[in-house]
């Protein structure tokens, strides 16, 4: 009897070691999740990695699939209204990226850059709520980074609830991470162990 419920527990322990590193090896993938691409009134690039979300927005503009490239005007540092007090500006993060855009060759009027601060993608998504009645979308493509893209569907969507705006999340074709190899690159480990504590948080509704 004791040697098959030994026999048991050791199977049962393999199951769920085999389990746990499953859905370790699988944590990367399920962070990205993306929407069926299609089209829509206007783009809305999310604040963080500048380079990789402004090309692919380019991109989709480019391709037909947008009129307005949106842009979160970003955190705005404390020091820096205290320099502009002192006639020191520092250029914004979006305002870098609208002059990036210009290059590109995208109109100034196809531009717009949401107004105030935002320090959490859930204030984004507070502040696309505003954009979306002001400016009467009903269709929005989110870019953003692979391991954003499920957190931030869920909390741009949360924040959209009840207005009708539909919400394609689209993860950036120059992110250079890789979801289903993520231990190979400190980069991407980094990443992981970071999205996936906030992505909880959202879920527990704690992420405002």
């Amino acid at each position: 009897m004791r040697r098959t419920v030994r026999r048991t527990l050791i199977v049962a322990a393999g199951l769920v070691a085999a389990a746990a590193a499953g859905a370790l090896l699988e944590g990367g993938r399920y962070l990205q999740h993306e929407d069926p691409l299609r089209h829509a009134d206007a783009l809305f690039v999310l604040g963080g990695s500048r380079a990789e979300r402004t090309l692919e927005a380019v991109d989709l503009y480019q391709g037909g699939y947008a009129p307005i490239i949106a842009l979160s005007p970003g955190h705005e540092e404390p020091a820096a209204v205290a320099a502009l007090a002192r006639g020191i500006h520092f250029p914004s993060d979006a305002g870098g990226i609208r002059d990036a855009l210009a290059a590109a060759g995208i109109p100034p009027e196809r531009i717009v850059i949401g107004a105030g601060s935002v320090d959490s993608t859930a204030e984004e998504g507070a502040m696309l709520r505003k954009l979306t009645a002001g400016r009467g979308w009903r269709t929005v493509i989110v870019v953003t980074s692979k391991y954003h893209t499920r957190r931030a569907g869920f909390a741009i969507r949360r924040a959209l609830e009840g207005t009708g705006v539909e919400i394609v999340v689209r993860a950036s074709r120059y992110d250079a991470a890789d979801p289903a190899r993520w231990w190979r690159q400190r980069n991407d480990i980094r990443v992981l162990m970071s999205e996936w504590p906030k992505l909880i948080a959202y879920r527990l509704g704690l992420g405002e």
